[in-house]
């Protein structure tokens, strides 16, 4: 005979997760930015640590192609072509170095006229040229720099955003 008293009471409970794919033709347009504490944006004043540099080299593998503005593609350039490298760079460096310097690059300018590093111009209507990269198949695009960006956010064009914290203020 069964013993009376309290029984314990089992609860099942099922969760299931959805996934919800959209297949789509556009490849996403991803951007991402170190900011201090107190919002300041230069290049300069961020750690630029291992860590950090092994971070953007998983981001720009997750991209197809980078897209940049003049003066941010000026700026890589100069620090990352290996072929024109002039400046000794710590050895956990190059990974980031040689991941940027492979990857296929857009470079929106009005001013230049040629680009090289792998690279091709991107001219007339800003919305319009960017449509047209992300209706091309792949993994995605990845955005650096603050006013291509800007642009293409009032544009609604970037579809994802990471902001990567540098933990200092800079008083910019």
């Amino acid at each position: 005979m069964p013993r009376a008293g309290p029984r314990k009471v089992q609860r099942y409970s099922l969760k299931f997760k959805l996934k919800v794919r959209y297949y789509c033709v556009m490849r996403p347009l991803r951007y991402s930015i170190n900011v201090t504490l107190d919002g300041c944006c230069d290049h300069r004043v961020g750690i630029a640590d291992e860590d950090l540099h092994r971070h953007a080299m998983e981001n720009i593998a997750q991209a197809d192609a980078l897209l940049f503005g003049r003066v941010t593609y000026e700026m890589m350039e100069a620090a990352w072509r290996l072929a024109t490298r002039t400046v000794a760079m710590p050895d956990w460096t190059e990974p980031f170095a040689r991941t940027i310097d492979a990857a296929k690059k857009y470079v929106v300018s009005s001013t230049l006229d040629r680009v090289d590093w792998n690279a091709e111009l991107v001219r007339g209507d800003l919305g319009k040229a960017v449509q047209q990269l992300k209706r091309e198949s792949g993994k995605g695009l990845f955005v650096g720099g603050v006013k291509l960006p800007l642009a293409l956010a009032e544009l609604g064009l970037i579809d994802e955003y990471e902001f990567v914290v540098q933990p200092r203020l800079a008083g910019c």
